[in-house]
Parts: structure tokens; C-alpha cells; sequence
């Protein structure tokens, strides 16, 4: 399942993070310092530390957006996510195909995290770079994801994807995963088709009876399902 998900973040958010990223000077490092060993021979583009102060302000402000963003929540059903990562692509730089790790270890400690679904938030408009699309590709084929600064794109960690080499411009990004308390993506595709309907039947006032019945249909699923 794919998912776009708009205005995650405002304009004054947008602009306080583009700012604070683009200030960051040397905490700007290679990106393949956290490239596994499939990840490493195609990665070419730099990161923010994950260690520095800049990453940490600016993680801060991604969490509480997205944390509150009602869209992001049917979809991801968030159990445990990773602390936001930010990168940054320049003419000539790409992300070759690959999958992403099945675990994540996060850098100040705690817990480990099982990646099942992998975020994009673009930082970057797209007429201010040519190329750098995320194209990902699943059962019904290749998709293209190059979106408006301040949108995201939320796909299975288990995709095989990609960022097309950069011909123009700088393209900035936050990257980050999440554990879902459903781990499966047909499920989780499922839950949130049902949760999409019964928000259309709240808004049209449908009948009360049947909308109680689908809301215990569907938390009676995520009771079933969940891994937490």
C-alpha cells in the first residue's frame, strides 16, 4: 500500500527546518555511513548526523507533525517509530535499488525497531530539482513519488525503491520508519480502507447503527491483529 500523505507539515514548520538544515554545515556527512552492506555500493548522497543537535531540533518537529496528523495514524497505525533522518542529493547523486533493513537500531539507545513501513517527507519543491524521484516498485508495478515540500509518502519497507540520479538543483528529504501494531500490509491495507469508510459515513451523517457496528467491526480487527 502506498499512500500519499498532504501537508504534513506547515510553512512555518517547512521553513524552520529548511533553515536549520541548510545552516547545518558539517554535520552534513556521507550517506553511506549508515548503509548496510547492500545499501552501501549504491548510495550516493549526504545526511545530517543522526548524533548532532541539528538532527535532534529537527526530529522534534517531524515527530510532533506527524504524530498529530490524523492521516498518517489510519495509515501506519504507529507503534514505535524511528527518529527522523534527513538527506540531502546534489547534481550527479543517487540512491540505487535497494530494500531496507529489517531492523533499525535506534542511536541514543532504547529498544529495537522492526521496519514495515518506510516514510518519505519531501523538504524540497519540485520544480527546484530535476530528478531525484523515489520510485518504488510493489506487485502492480513502478511508481513515481516526487511531491510538494511539506507532503509524504508512506510505503512497505519490504519494496524494492530507489532515488533517481539528480540533474539539476538540491533535493532535501526526512526519511524515517515505522513498527506498525500490524505488521502485515494487506491487514494494515484493509484497516485502513474500513477506517476511510467510516470517516466518509461520520461526515455524511449515515445511518448511527450501522456506523457503531462497523467501528466495533474495526477495532474488534486491530484487537485480533495487533502486535504491541
Amino acid at each position: 500500500m502506498l499512500v500519499r500523505i498532504p501537508h504534513v507539515l506547515d510553512q512555518q514548520e517547512l521553513q524552520t527546518l529548511r533553515q536549520r538544515l541548510d545552516e547545518a554545515g558539517a554535520a552534513w556527512v556521507d550517506g553511506r555511513a549508515t548503509a548496510g552492506y547492500q545499501g552501501a555500493p549504491v548510495k550516493f548522497n549526504q545526511q545530517i548526523d543522526e548524533r548532532s543537535e541539528v538532527a535532534q531540533a529537527c526530529q522534534k518537529i517531524v515527530l510532533a507533525a506527524v504524530e498529530g496528523h490524523s492521516l498518517f495514524i489510519s495509515a501506519a497505525l504507529p507503534n514505535a517509530i524511528y527518529p527522523p533522518m534527513f538527506n540531502r542529493y546534489g547534481e550527479g547523486m543517487s540512491f540505487g535499488a535497494h530494500i531496507d533493513g529489517s531492523i533499525r537500531f535506534p542511536p541514543h539507545g532504547g529498544r529495537k525497531i522492526r521496519t514495515d513501513l518506510s516514510a518519505t517527507l519531501f523538504l524540497s519543491e519540485p520544480e527546484d530539482y530535476e530528478g531525484g524521484e523515489l520510485e518504488i516498485e510493489d506487485t502492480y508495478g513502478r511508481h513515481r513519488a516526487k511531491f510538494a515540500a511539506g507532503d509524504m509518502v508512506l510505503y512497505p519497507a519490504t519494496s524494492l525503491h530507489q532515488v533517481m540520479p539528480i540533474t539539476r538543483g538540491v533535493r532535501v528529504a526526512c526519511f524515517f520508519w515505522i513498527e506498525s501494531l500490524v505488521r502485515d500490509d494487506g491487514r494494515r491495507s484493509l484497516l485502513f480502507d474500513m477506517d476511510n469508510a467510516i470517516q466518509t459515513l461520520n461526515a455524511t451523517q449515515a445511518d448511527d447503527t450501522a456506523r457503531r457496528a462497523l467501528i466495533g467491526v474495526y477495532h474488534n480487527l486491530i484487537r485480533q491483529w495487533a502486535n504491541t
